[in-house]
């Protein structure tokens, strides 16, 4: 396989053979493919797009640049090793409570997350909130806490997938990140090689997600559930909501609280859990758990009440490097910003809604995020209290309290929330958290 003649292909419109892409993601692997050759190679893709084959294709081969991880050889029923990815969004706090409440039903769930991503905030940035939790163990700890506790919510190591990092490096600094076909297989490549039997997707949809039109992001969600099951991981795919913050909550250490608050009982915002709900039933399903949603969903209230989740939570954070009394007092470790205060709208007024993407690069502007990879990151910044759409803001009701590390930063962040919050004198229809659904069943 000549690299130039395997881009020429591609450049042209042909369809790409399985071995050549094998073939040149080894080379690119082992660096006897050049940065030139993988942009132009994605620059290809960009335009000329890849059919279901090549990037089933693709995908393989770039789980296949690293360890895969075998459970059963670890002594754990592979049927039931499942997880969850989400496209990202404000107040996304989803997978704290979804991997520690899956583990509670029976499920194991070996999570590889992220950073945050522009105006998104990270599940990774959220457990580095906590001091001591190690998210980015060795393989052997991971799998141990997998197998030990249940779930284990970590980052990309080394071992895992190392080709998607050299890939995406490259589409980041050659306007090539939104092709669906390298999207699907950036996201897929790293979830097959922690050796999944099924995977639920969170497709968001919104002024806070990637893919604001609904229409785009059922078409991520098709691509990806296909190709999962093309690659032998059953899929299912939720359309979600991200036209106002997920929760309460917006920041990294004010979300670890909200989940902690909602593992524990103490407060469950109405559309955070009836996302987290959703999407847990649907991983216990492909797990072969229970018969059907309905029947998941009550197992993961009673593991809820019960304080099964919660346990696991507390569990897979001290495996991790974190405080052991992490659960019962959270307040004692996460970091607390210095100027909390209330932040009031300018006239009285029902919420019509709000530019969501907006709210989070407020945070990020105050430090919550980062604007480049090098940067650090303030953990205790953030709000809490986030009104929902179709709440009166008034002298009584906020429209969130805002965290900041110093007045200067406050008051920024709360010009920026003022103008992204839209009031009007009646509420607007409810939009269902949850807008479709689709399933894409792997062949056995």
């Amino acid at each position: 396989m000549l690299p130039q003649e395997f881009i020429r292909r591609k450049r042209d419109g042909g369809e790409l053979d399985p071995a050549d892409i094998r073939e040149f993601i080894a080379g690119l692997t082992e660096g006897a493919i050049g940065e030139g050759q993988v942009a132009a190679f994605a620059m290809a893709v960009f335009f000329r797009g890849m059919s279901r084959a090549e990037t089933v294709a693709l995908t393989l081969a770039m789980r296949d640049s690293g360890s895969v991880l075998d459970w059963k050889r670890l002594g754990l029923d592979s049927r039931a090793i499942v997880d969850k990815h989400s496209t990202g969004g404000v107040g996304d706090k989803v997978s704290l409570i979804l991997g520690p409440l899956a583990a509670a039903c029976g499920a194991y769930v070996p999570m590889i997350s992220g950073r945050g991503l522009g105006h998104s905030g990270g599940t990774l940035d959220k457990f580095d909130s906590i001091p001591g939790y190690d998210t980015a163990p060795e393989l052997d700890k991971f799998a141990r806490t997998v197998r030990e506790v249940g779930c284990a919510i970590i980052g990309q190591t080394a071992d895992l997938a190392p080709a998607d990092r050299r890939v995406y490096a490259i589409r980041d600094v050659t306007a090539t990140v939104e092709s669906l076909p390298l999207i699907t297989a950036s996201i897929l490549s790293k979830k097959l090689a922690a050796g999944l039997r099924g995977l639920v997707m969170d497709v968001k949809f919104g002024s806070g997600a990637f893919m604001v039109a609904v229409d785009d992001a059922r078409k991520l969600a098709e691509s990806i559930a296909e190709v999962a099951a093309g690659a032998g991981v059953s899929t299912a795919a939720l359309l979600t909501d991200m036209d106002q913050v997920l929760g309460d909550s917006a920041g990294n250490a004010v979300e670890m609280a909200e989940a902690v608050a909602f593992l524990t009982g103490r407060r469950r915002e109405s559309r955070l859990a009836e996302v987290a709900l959703a999407l847990t039933a649907e991983m216990l399903v492909l797990a072969g758990l229970v018969a059907d949603a309905e029947a998941a969903r009550a197992l993961c209230r009673r593991k809820l009440d019960d304080g099964s989740a919660a346990e696991a939570f507390g569990h897979m954070v001290a495996a991790l490097g974190g405080p052991a009394d992490f659960l019962a007092r959270p307040d004692a470790y996460l970091p607390k910003a210095p100027v909390v205060r209330a932040l009031l709208a300018e006239r009285a007024g029902i919420v019509t809604g709000m530019d969501t993407r907006a709210i989070g690069l407020a945070i990020l502007d105050i430090g919550g995020g980062r604007r480049r990879a090098e940067d650090k990151i303030d953990y205790s910044v953030g709000l809490t209290g986030m009104i929902r759409v179709g709440e009166r803001a008034d002298a009584d009701r906020p429209l969130c309290i805002l965290h900041a590390r110093d007045e200067e930063g406050w008051s920024r962040a709360a010009r920026a929330i003022r103008g992204a919050v839209r009031l009007g004198e009646a509420a607007p229809p409810k939009i269902p958290e949850v807008r479709e659904k689709l399933v894409r069943l792997a062949r056995q």
